[in-house]
């Protein structure tokens, strides 16, 4: 499913999401959305939550948490067929993967477990994505300088300072959703621009031809249809 299609239908079942006690046989409530990706080989959408990582079926059919992890997926985003997720842990989270902050884990059977991998216990990763080569990118809760890592989240090397909300890494560009706006960066040392004529949006992806997709702060869709030009998708 492409991005655009995926957060569109993320925002529609969401929208019929409201606080208080569900009735039986209801699907699960959920309150806060962290993080949106396709579930590797599968039609479903997976939704890093504040209670932990959930399903929409095509149908629109919600389940979870997967594997009964109800840690807060503050960070999440998928490589290939492995989850990366970050956050906090919940009151049944095994303490192997972090008191108080979860640093990096990661899960190669879809989320049914997790293991640690880095900064367990130290670091709440808000900002997670992976780029088109597997390099992971994030931004740790103990400074705003970018973190990357080339070896699935090993090791990390820290860059410039980069107030964002979100970030997604294309083959030609990285993104990055900031209070102050979209802003770019070709790679080629310049460091982030402002993207003119870009939505303000909390929450950014990027279809496989590399267009974008966002989420701004009144819960409309956008994509781009061509360089600097943006079309509403659908509306909360």
């Amino acid at each position: 499913m492409p991005a655009a299609l995926a957060l569109a239908a993320a925002v529609s079942v969401l929208a019929g999401c409201a606080p208080g006690e569900p009735p039986a046989g209801a699907p699960p409530v959920i309150e806060h959305v962290h993080g949106i990706a396709e579930a590797p080989g599968s039609d479903d959408l997976l939704l890093a939550t504040h209670d932990g990582v959930f399903t929409v079926a095509p149908d629109g059919a919600l389940a979870g948490p997967v594997g009964g992890h109800a840690f807060d997926a503050m960070g999440f985003t998928v490589d290939g067929a492995t989850l990366f997720a970050s956050g906090h842990p919940g009151p049944t989270t095994p303490a192997s993967l972090g008191e108080g902050n979860l640093g990096i884990i990661r899960s190669d059977d879809l989320g049914a477990s997790w293991k640690p991998v880095a900064f367990t216990g130290v670091e709440d990763f808000h900002v997670l994505t992976a780029g088109p080569d597997g390099t992971l990118y994030g931004i740790g809760s103990s400074g705003p300088e970018l973190l990357t890592s080339a070896d699935e989240g090993v090791t990390w090397s820290r860059g410039e300072p980069l107030d964002a909300v979100d970030l997604v890494v294309t083959e030609t560009w990285a993104y990055a959703a900031t209070e102050a706006g979209l802003l770019q960066d070709a790679g080629d040392g310049a460091g982030f621009e402002p993207v003119p004529g870009a939505p303000l949006v909390y929450s950014l992806d990027a279809r496989g031809d590399g267009a974008l997709v966002g989420v701004d702060v009144d819960g409309t869709v956008w994509e781009t249809v061509a360089v600097g030009s943006w079309t509403p998708v659908e509306r909360r």
